[in-house]
């Protein structure tokens, strides 16, 4: 299993919006609105690291609104 956390920067106004999107997406276990450098923090959960990838290109990216990711894998 493969956890990581995905740091997403939304334009002005679409992090509420965004929030649920994200929420809905199978390999998401979680997602959480935050203040900091990026708008919203999700948890994604794979079999392969391969799969982080594909969420987060195939997934989150294709949400308007997205203006950026940054991914961070789980070592432990």
């Amino acid at each position: 299993m493969v956890h990581a956390f995905i740091m997403v920067k939304t334009a002005a106004g679409m992090s509420e919006d965004l929030l649920g999107d994200l929420r809905e997406l199978e390999s998401v276990s979680d997602a959480h609105i935050v203040a900091g450098n990026y708008d919203i923090i999700t948890e994604v959960d794979v079999d392969e690291v391969y799969e982080v990838l594909e969420v987060v290109s195939s997934g989150i990216q294709s949400f308007d609104g997205v203006t950026d990711t940054k991914t961070y894998i789980a070592m432990d």
